[in-house]
């Protein structure tokens, strides 16, 4: 069964650090390409960062310098660390994991999503 988590989501002050973890399952890679988004009440779901599957990552202006994407093949985890928070980073984040099938468009699965909210 094809399934995506996040995990590490909370609240933290302005300036403060959290790591958002992403744990794909089942036919999903976290080796191909997966990204984070996020998406704030009466807003489009925007990109954070995404990362090839060949290690190339492309970053949101606003967040270039302070979030960091990885990801350990092994436990078929993606993370997203996350420094120097401000209260714009609040939003729900979402991770994207991709399944690739043999002569077939590629399926993207999405996770239910992590509250991430900074405030003073």
């Amino acid at each position: 069964q094809e399934q995506v988590v996040e995990s590490g989501g909370g609240s933290v002050q302005p300036g403060g650090s959290l790591r958002l973890s992403c744990v794909a399952s089942g036919r999903i890679s976290v080796s191909n390409s997966m990204g984070w988004y996020r998406q704030v009440p009466g807003k489009e779901r925007e990109l954070v960062v995404e990362i090839t599957s060949g290690g190339v990552t492309k970053y949101a202006d606003s967040v270039k310098g302070r979030f960091t994407i990885s990801r350990d093949s092994a436990k078929n985890t993606g993370y997203l660390q996350m420094n120097s928070l401000k209260p714009e980073d609040t939003a729900v984040y979402y991770c994207r994991c991709t399944r690739i099938q043999l002569g077939r468009p590629p399926i993207n699965y999405w996770g239910q999503g992590t509250q991430v909210t900074v405030a003073a």
